[in-house]
Formats: C-alpha cells, sequence, structure tokens
C-alpha cells in the first residue's frame, strides 16, 4: 500500500462504518471527488422495483447512450454502497481500498 492510501486509510473505514449521514471534512471532499468524475464510466446503481437486487452499471460516454451493466448484484444497499466506494476508491488512488 503506498503512503497516500495509507494515510487516507482511515477514511475507508469511516464510510464503511456510516455510509450515510454526516461524514468528516475530509472524507466529504474526498466523496465529492471520487463522485465527480467523468461521465464515461461512472458506477452507477440501479434497482428496477423495490425489492429487487441492486445492479453495477457505469454510464456511457453522453447522457444518451445506454448504461452497461456489469453483472454484479448486491441484496442491500450498504453493500452496493460499499462496492462502488471500492471502485471509486481504486480509480482515485490506484489501489485497493486497505479495509475490508
Amino acid at each position: 500500500m503506498d503512503k497516500l492510501c495509507q494515510d487516507v486509510a482511515h477514511l475507508a473505514q469511516e464510510f464503511r462504518v456510516c455510509p450515510h449521514g454526516r461524514h468528516s471534512a475530509e472524507l466529504q471532499r474526498v466523496l465529492n471527488r471520487m463522485r465527480s468524475e467523468p461521465f464515461a464510466g461512472h458506477y452507477i446503481l440501479v434497482q428496477e422495483h423495490k425489492g429487487l437486487p441492486y445492479r453495477l452499471a457505469q454510464l456511457g460516454a453522453a447522457p444518451a447512450d445506454p448504461i452497461s451493466y456489469t453483472g454484479d448484484t448486491f441484496v442491500t444497499l450498504a453493500e452496493a454502497e460499499w462496492a462502488v466506494f471500492k471502485l471509486r476508491w481504486r480509480r482515485h488512488f490506484g489501489s485497493n481500498v486497505p479495509v475490508d
């Protein structure tokens, strides 16, 4: 794990424990940065009907482009959001989340 990831590992733990609600200013800055990545390839969660699993998908290059499903599904929103967080973390920091 590189030094940057070691320095911010506590942020991943903070998100894992409490993915909703108020976050520390430091975590909120990281989340804002990760959530504002380019439109093309942006990870999203889709739940087609209440009670169905959440499906992981990626946006196309333009708003009119179809989304592409990755094949990953999740029973709970928390599980789904953690998966998206880990993918965005990898893109942003270049390494896996240092927390399980």
